[in-house]
Formats: structure tokens, C-alpha cells, sequence
């Protein structure tokens, strides 16, 4: 049985449909119109930047995967340029075909041709699946990527603060009570030592 041929192409506004099926996991959470606005914008922004690529990976003809690929720097504080490979995903029906690993090689061919030193990615913690395959391409863990909404971080950053600092934060230039009742308590006692100071 011959295997059968899995080729490369630049995505187009027409992938649009295909892609949000493939990435619904990694979209933002909004409806269906909203995906599909900020995927045709993606789309074009790859077409038009010479630091991004939008692939699609065709099986026999069918689209069966995709991946973002962008030059950034490593990190902000490390400006060694890598090609990140985004959310390269397969649909589940073209498992087991060597679909990730090409788009995989299209990030490192690339990477090449550029002459950039680092592939870096991401996969979802909760997918054994994904980050075997990583570690398996020697793709190891640089740093854990966590994320939650704003409102939830203030809540608990609020509950780990001590009260005097939400009441000062809140209410810049004002001394918190606690402060003034201390310094009031310590002219108390100096006063009470030195008859003179009153």
C-alpha cells in the first residue's frame, strides 16, 4: 500500500471554515461570526508579512491540518529570532498519516532558509498527546505559559493583600488608619516621657 502524498500550500481566505473546525479549542470564546472575522484577519496578515506563514496541509487533495508559523524574538528579554510553530493540529481523521510531522518540517525548512538557529512552540498542558509528540522532536519545556482572566487575577491578588495595602491602594495620598493610630500612639508615649513636649 503506497502511502499517500501530503503537500503544502498557503492558506487562504477560503480555509477559513476548515481552520476554525481545526482550531476551535484555540479560539477566542465567541460565536461562529466572530472566529471566522479574526481568522480571515490572521489569513491576511500571513499573506501579507514576510515574518508569517499560514500552512495548510493537504492529503490526497483534502485539507487534513495546518500550522502558523511567525518569526518573533526568543522571549522579550532574549531577541535571538526563533520560528514559533502555532497550533499545528491535524484533523482527527488524518491522524497517523505523518501529517504533524510535515508541518513540523515546514517550520524547520523555513527556519533554515532564514537562518534562525530555534524552533519554538506550544501545546496545550492538557494534551499528552501534543507534548509527546514535541518532546519526541526534541522540543523541550523553556518556560510554562499561564493564563486567567484579568477580573480573577485582581480578586486573588486582593485576597492575598494584607488590608492596609487594598486601602492604600485604593485611596493614593491618603495614610491608612492603622498608620495615623500608630504615629498618634508614639507622640502619645513621647509625650508621656518628656513633660517638655507638650
Amino acid at each position: 500500500m503506497s502511502r499517500q502524498p501530503v503537500s503544502m500550500r498557503q492558506a487562504t481566505i477560503a480555509d477559513v471554515p476548515f481552520l476554525v473546525e481545526l482550531w476551535s479549542d484555540s479560539l477566542r470564546r465567541a460565536d461562529r461570526q466572530d472566529q471566522v472575522h479574526d481568522l480571515e484577519i490572521i489569513v491576511k496578515e500571513a499573506a501579507e508579512s514576510p515574518e508569517r506563514r499560514l500552512l495548510v496541509a493537504e492529503y490526497d487533495g483534502e485539507p487534513a491540518g495546518a500550522v502558523l508559523l511567525r518569526v518573533i524574538p526568543m522571549t522579550p528579554l532574549n531577541l535571538e529570532p526563533t520560528v514559533q510553530a502555532l497550533a499545528p493540529h491535524v484533523t482527527p481523521s488524518f491522524r497517523g498519516k505523518g501529517i504533524g510531522s510535515v508541518l513540523m518540517e515546514a517550520a524547520v525548512l523555513w527556519a533554515e532558509d532564514l537562518g534562525i538557529h530555534h524552533i519554538t512552540t506550544a501545546a496545550p498542558s492538557s494534551s499528552r498527546h501534543a507534548n509527546r509528540f514535541m518532546a519526541r522532536l526534541s522540543l523541550g519545556p523553556q518556560a510554562v505559559l499561564r493564563a486567567s482572566s484579568t477580573s480573577l487575577v485582581r480578586a486573588k491578588l486582593a485576597a492575598t493583600q494584607p488590608s492596609s495595602a487594598r486601602i492604600t491602594e485604593r485611596s493614593p495620598g491618603r495614610r491608612h488608619l492603622g498608620q495615623v493610630l500608630a504615629a498618634r500612639r508614639q507622640l502619645s508615649r513621647r509625650s508621656a516621657k518628656d513633660p517638655s513636649a507638650s
